[in-house]
Parts: C-alpha cells; structure tokens; sequence
C-alpha cells in the first residue's frame, strides 16, 4: 500500500502499489470478486511531488460508506465491489459506485451512488433512469416468446427471472428491481433537500409504485412489480449514528427508517392479497344474498325451497316430472304420495270367496263355476 493524499481533516487515502494489485487479483478474482483498476503514481514535472487522483474524495467517501455498512452488520469484508458496469443498448456503461451484497442482514444485492456534491440533480434522475432501464434488459438468448412479448409492449408483464439482471444479482426478496441507494456525502441539508425533491418528481417514474388493475374493487395496495426502490441517506448519519439506525429514508416517504424498514413494502405485494381475498369474501357473502333474497316459497306450506327443488323447477326440460312449480319439495312429495295411494287402491283386487262344502248340485262334465270375480 501507499499513501496517495491527505484530506483536509487530515484523514490519508491509501492505495495499492502495482505489486499489492497483483497480489490482490490473484486473491479475489478467483473468487469472483472483482479487483479496481491499478491508481498510477502521477508526479508534478516541476517540483517532482506525488500528486493525488482527482478522485480521491469519491474513492474515500466510497470506502467510508463501505466501511459504515460492514461494521454495522451489513456484508462481509468481502461483499463489496467497487465501479461495477452495468452495459446498456448502444454501448453505454453505468458504473455503480458500490455494489453490497448483505443477505444476512436482509439485503441479498443493493446498488450504491455517492454523491459529494460534484453532481447536479437532474445528472441522479438520469442515473436512475439509466439503472431502470438495464433493470428491464432481457439477455442475448432470451426465448423468442420473451423478445416478441417485450417488442409489443408488454414488457412489464415479463418476470424477473427472464431478464438480465438476474444473471449477475440475487433475487432481492421483495418486489420490484434491486434497490438504489443515494449517499450524500460532505454537504448540506439543504442541497441533499432540494436534491431529493428533484429525484422524486423527475424520477417518479421510475421509483413509484402502480396502481393496481382492478375492476371497481376497493383495492389501495399499489404494485412495486416494476420500481426501482430507491432510499437515500448522508455519510455523516451513518457515521454518527450507524448503518443499522434509522438513518434511511424511501423516496416517496416522510420519515427516516432503517434499511430493511425502507426497503420493506407494507402496502405492496402482502395487502394486495389480503384485499383481494377481503373482496371475494365479501362478493361471494353478497351474491348468496341477493341469492337468498330470491329463493322461492311454497304457496301451501309457505317454507323456503331447497336448493335441489329450486334447481328442479328452474331447469329446462323437467317439467314433466317436477309438478306444481308453486310447491317446495316437501309439498310435491306429499302429491306424489297420495296420488300413488289413489293409484293402488283403484286396481286392489276383490276378496277371494269359499268354496262350497257341498258339491252334489254340481252335474257331471260342467266345469265347476269359478267363485273369483274383480271389482269394477
């Protein structure tokens, strides 16, 4: 390591040498960590003096922020990886400041923007919009069925797991894209204010949550499916009070959260679901009484119809076999009872007669008189 700069409150910026990068490399990249750029010695070619990278500032407020995240319990050591390219159409590069990987904590990927006062706000809302819209990317050999959904539009209907963000991030857990967050660093309330109030509005669309596309049902969940959660907070609150505090707060929200908190969507995903199913139960208790409100009455006995008798007179084609339609099903079986009653007793056969004891009357070769006769 050496000594690149001294800030102004005395805090040193080191760097690697050439052979501390080498050796670096060949420790991390194996394992898929990946290594910054080599910073080159520069020397003033007057005086001879070692002269600092013009990015050192960034780099340090960059390592501060890292440093605030680790010791509060977000990541390992190792969990962090600085000016990471994500590569748009047309050969763009948005490069992350710093890219967190804490899943223990919470926040399995989250992409990092320091800002130290050297960009203009409408300069983040672009980075914003540029993060979105690699967030929508779909990857080289994506399935034709998944190109010509997105050519026609309807890339929002197109999950997650078929874009390109998934090849290099986790899933997050939550809905909606990996999170964004803005860390302000060396400057004032009153710049990180206005700052904020210009990415809310000019990047609304890329942070907010939709409605819901529901047919005239009372839902208020909003759909986070396709926003890019975006929270921001200064270097000096995570400094002084910790990464783990409520020092973050959700574009879009009132109050400082902590990050999981500001991350979470209570009005997302979960209540949609519990109002979605708060809304059939209630559909379905009011259609039974519109339902109920209908059910026929007997006009003998005055008792409701049974759903099988209400069925059996409403049906087409029974009736022949369904009776008066005016009578429930306990009425119709007592018609159907009696009319079997009347039935039997008109073909009941005639008491059979005895036989004579005495048979001398009867002449030899006349058949005896049968004494078996039917009522008429």
């Amino acid at each position: 390591m050496r000594i690149e700069s001294v800030r102004e409150d005395q805090r040193q910026v080191w760097v690697l040498t050439d052979r501390g990068h080498r050796e670096a490399k060949q420790l991390l990249e194996p394992e898929g960590i990946r290594v910054s750029v080599l910073r080159k010695e520069e020397y003033d070619p007057v005086t001879g003096e070692l002269l600092g990278g013009g990015y050192s500032d960034h780099a340090a407020a960059v390592t501060s922020t890292a440093a605030e995240r680790h010791q509060a319990g977000f990541g390992h050591g190792l969990g962090f990886q600085t000016e990471v390219a994500h590569r748009l159409a047309g050969g763009y590069v948005q490069r992350a400041d710093l890219v967190m990987r804490a899943p223990a904590a919470g926040v399995p990927v989250m992409l990092l923007e320091i800002d130290r006062r050297t960009e203009d706000a409408d300069d983040l809302v672009h980075k914003l919009r540029r993060y979105a819209d690699w967030f929508r990317l779909l990857p080289s050999d994506a399935e034709d069925r998944i190109k010509r959904l997105a050519r026609a539009g309807g890339f929002d209907h197109v999950d997650h797991e078929q874009r390109l963000w998934r090849r290099y991030y986790p899933q997050t857990g939550r809905e909606g894209t990996p999170p964004l967050a803005f860390v302000f660093a060396d400057t004032t309330d009153v710049k990180v204010a206005n700052t904020v109030k210009v990415l809310q509005e000019a990047g609304r669309r890329y942070w907010a949550p939709r409605r819901y596309d529901v047919y005239q049902r009372r839902i208020t969940a909003r759909d986070y499916s396709q926003a890019v959660p975006g929270v921001f907070t200064t270097l000096e609150q995570l400094q002084e009070h910790g990464a783990d505090a409520a020092v973050w707060r959700r574009l879009g929200r009132a109050d400082d959260q902590k990050l999981a908190d500001a991350l979470d969507n209570p009005d997302g995903d979960a209540l949609f679901h519990r109002q979605v199913a708060q809304a059939d139960a209630q559909e379905k208790q009011q259609r039974a009484a519109e339902r109920e409100a209908h059910r026929p009455v007997c006009k003998r006995c005055g008792a409701k119809f049974t759903d099988q008798r209400w069925k059996e007179t409403t049906a087409s084609g029974n009736a022949w076999k369904v009776g008066d339609l005016s009578v429930c099903g306990t009425c119709r079986a007592d018609d159907i009872a009696r009319k079997e009653a009347e039935t039997a007793t008109e073909w009941e056969p005639a008491p059979v007669q005895p036989e004579p004891e005495d048979d001398r009357d009867q002449k030899p070769g006349k058949p005896r008189r049968s004494l078996l006769r039917w009522r008429n």
